[in-house]
């Protein structure tokens, strides 16, 4: 099975994902930004579990020059990459007339620049090898406008639109590109969210039990699997039936 890499794999949903992979079997690297301590406990813990290979990479999305480099390391770790998660992002939220030029620009070139980067990077050995799966995470606000969100929403919008493109793209050299959308999922990113902020968002929700992290993670799996061999181009919405 070949390696996959994950961005922001060392907590919330990244993580979740790390742990998916690394129990089907799967090598796995994880990017993360800060804690570096709990990053390589996360990794040599899974290690061990699964008697599989699992590497934490320091990396900051923002970074123009390193994604090459990145690919280039963790190859050289654990083995030729067939999968990327674009899982990393950040929030910052507020009115659109009141967002800063500073706080539209790093929401967008983290959140999209950042997975079109990384992207581009894998796509070099995907393509020359002819085997390759991409699933970039995206959200319900990309779908439904929520007051506050325009940078965030505007890059998870862009996240499907450029899934769609690539997929086009590269689907001749046997290269998927697949997005998941998760629904609310309580983690690091939304734990700033106020009670009627998060009963807001889970209104619609049909499954009472809601979304876990662990439900997403197995959606991202399942994509990167030969079991999806003949999907590229979707989007699979993970959110207890709330946008039914």
């Amino acid at each position: 099975m070949t390696a996959a890499l994950v961005t922001g794999g060392n907590r919330g949903l990244g993580r979740a994902i790390v742990e998916a992979l690394a129990a089907s079997g799967r090598p796995v690297a994880f990017t993360f930004k800060s804690d570096k301590a709990t990053a390589q406990e996360l990794a040599a813990r899974l290690s061990a579990e699964h008697a599989v290979t699992v590497r934490a990479f320091a990396f900051d999305l923002a970074d123009r020059e390193r994604p090459d480099d990145l690919i280039a390391e963790v190859e050289a770790e654990i083995g030729p990459l067939g999968a990327l998660v674009n899982n990393a992002g950040i929030r910052r939220e507020s009115l659109l007339a009141l967002t800063s030029d500073e706080d539209w620009d790093a929401v967008l070139d983290q959140n999209l620049s950042g997975a079109f980067r990384l992207a581009r990077a894998v796509l070099r050995g995907f393509v020359s090898r002819r085997h390759g799966a991409i699933v970039n995470v995206s959200s319900l606000s990309a779908l439904h406008g929520v007051a506050g969100q325009s940078a965030y929403a505007a890059t998870k919008a862009g996240l499907l639109a450029m899934t769609r493109v690539l997929a086009r793209e590269v689907g001749k050299r046997n290269v998927r590109v697949n997005a998941v959308i998760p629904g609310f999922v309580a983690t690091d990113l939304t734990a700033d969210l106020s009670p009627e902020q998060v009963e807001r968002l889970r209104a619609g929700e049909c499954l009472a039990g809601g979304v876990t992290a662990a439900s997403v993670a197995a959606a991202v799996a399942f994509l990167l699997s030969e079991g999806a061999a003949s999907i590229t181009g979707q989007t699979l919405v993970v959110d207890a039936g709330a946008s039914a």
